[in-house]
């Protein structure tokens, strides 16, 4: 199971990326701009993914992704269930929700570095 700290570890390697305790809610973002969440017992984790492709991502497989919350579906956004992630699946959805976020320069120069 993925946890809190897993993410931490990845995330905080980003470019641009702070980490924030907001309502007692770990979150990570770059500017005001938040990519990644979790509820308050860490359990689920949001994060950013494209509107028009999360009603497919869900239906694909719904023991490991749901819906954000009906106030949330304004936003390019969905959640998953920690416990049905595996690590190198919640690095890649941590590392494209961070690509939605940042500066176009800023995204190829990681992607650059990231080359072997």
């Amino acid at each position: 199971m993925v946890t809190v700290e897993d993410v931490r570890r990845f995330a905080l390697t980003l470019p641009r990326t702070s980490e924030h305790l907001i309502r007692d809610r770990v979150k990570f973002r770059v500017g005001s701009i938040v990519y990644v969440a979790f509820s308050r017992d860490e359990t689920l984790m949001g994060f950013g993914f494209p509107k028009e492709e999360r009603a497919a991502l869900v239906a694909a497989e719904p023991a490991k992704f749901l819906l954000p919350r009906e106030s949330d579906l304004r936003f390019n956004w969905v959640v998953a269930r920690l416990a049905a992630l595996d690590a190198a699946e919640t690095r890649e959805l941590v590392l494209d929700a961070w690509r939605m976020c940042v500066p176009k320069k800023v995204r190829l120069e990681q992607e650059r570095a990231a080359q072997p």
